[in-house]
């Protein structure tokens, strides 16, 4: 075994100066020479391309219009959930995830990314189960004959029908609402 020779790196027995670089430096280069094409090297006469013109424009957001247009298609799937025969009632409840998914569409497509509107989409979803649940209330007192009271004791009638109804199983579907509301905001939602 030979010892490495005095000035040399130990692994190769190359001379210091040139194991940074894949050229060996210029003769009387200075002190801290980097080898033209190694990083750290400004380039001379470098300007910077143009960007190509877009072709299409980016996307804004547009949180006014997803939230209005949202709160429609909250009466609407509350109008729907509402309007289900009578005989289906009970079954409509596992239809929760329908309202979740017609609000959190506009959400999530017009209103783009951002920490509020899942939690708008979770809301509206519940209150569209809520508002058809007691729109569904209020059909059942009509077809009883009670609707002849003036509309505040009718509203205090289907308020008081929908909580005399109101069972666990009820709480599982405002969960999936909630839950559906979220989740299907977050998914829908562009980068804009």
């Amino acid at each position: 075994m030979t010892a490495p020779a005095w000035g040399t790196d130990e692994q190769s027995g190359r001379p210091r100066t040139a194991q940074h670089y894949t050229v060996a430096p210029a003769v009387g280069a200075p002190e801290g020479y980097v080898a033209p094409g190694m990083p750290g090297v400004p380039v001379a006469g470098y300007e910077p391309v143009a960007p190509a013109a877009r072709l299409r424009r980016p996307r804004r957001r547009r949180v006014g219009l997803a939230v209005s247009v949202a709160v429609a298609a909250m009466l609407l799937g509350a109008l729907a959930c509402g309007c289900a025969p009578l005989r289906a009632a009970d079954s409509v409840g596992w239809l929760a995830i329908a309202p979740a998914a017609a609000v959190s569409w506009p959400l999530g497509r017009l209103g783009g990314r951002s920490r509020v509107l899942p939690l708008l989409g979770a809301l509206l979803a519940a209150g569209a189960l809520f508002l058809g649940q007691l729109l569904l209330q209020g059909r059942e007192l009509r077809a009883r004959g009670l609707s002849g009271a003036p509309l505040r004791a009718f509203v205090h009638d289907v308020l008081a029908a929908w909580r005399a109804d109101l069972r666990p199983l009820d709480l599982v579907f405002y969960g999936i609402a909630l839950v559906g509301g979220v989740i299907l905001t977050r998914r829908t939602a562009t980068r804009g």
